[in-house]
């Protein structure tokens, strides 16, 4: 069996900085866990930013500055990128929601080699976890899509709420 764990966006700014809240920080140890004791391959991506974030249309949108490239707030959380490094994950850089990159290196993969399954966890709910989990979805329309709603938290309880019902209506598996 052919599983992958992807882990969305675990970076510094979400957790404890310009976007952090405490239900992120509430969420850290059980997505260590997670990583640790999962039974396949691990993915991660990174929401990348350049210095004129403010002036493209999700930082019009979402005026806070976060996730810049090469800054503390851009890495990911250190437990979890000691993880990544010793472990050997791929990280995808991605400079909007979602990485299309990292869905169709899963659907390659799926091509040669079925996946049975993909898990999702991070960061948040509401945009990044949703925007990957329908972008996979999509990508591989038979292969289990599942988000751990005890490793995931949004930008409000409520946004975390409403997205995870949306995924249960994308036919994503959502385990509370």
């Amino acid at each position: 069996m052919s599983k992958y764990l992807v882990v969305v966006d675990m970076q510094n700014d979400f957790i404890d900085g310009s976007l952090g809240t405490p239900e992120a920080q509430a969420i850290l140890p059980k997505v260590i866990e997670k990583i640790k004791n999962f039974k396949g391959a691990v993915v991660y991506t990174r929401d990348t930013h350049d210095e004129d974030y403010l002036e493209t249309l999700e930082g019009k949108n979402l005026p806070v500055e976060h996730c810049i490239m090469g800054t503390e707030g851009w890495q990911l959380q250190k437990d979890i990128q000691e993880l990544q490094i010793s472990g050997h994950g791929l990280v995808f850089n991605k400079e909007t929601f979602g990485s299309t990159q990292m869905a169709g290196c899963l659907q390659g993969i799926d091509r040669m080699a079925s996946i049975d399954e993909v898990e999702i966890v991070g960061l948040c709910t509401d945009i990044c976890v949703l925007a990957n989990a329908v972008i996979i979805r999509t990508a591989m329309p038979n292969c289990v899509v599942r988000v751990d709603a005890s490793c995931c938290a949004g930008s409000t309880p409520e946004a975390h709420a409403c997205a995870l019902q949306a995924m249960k209506s994308l036919q994503i598996e959502v385990v509370e």
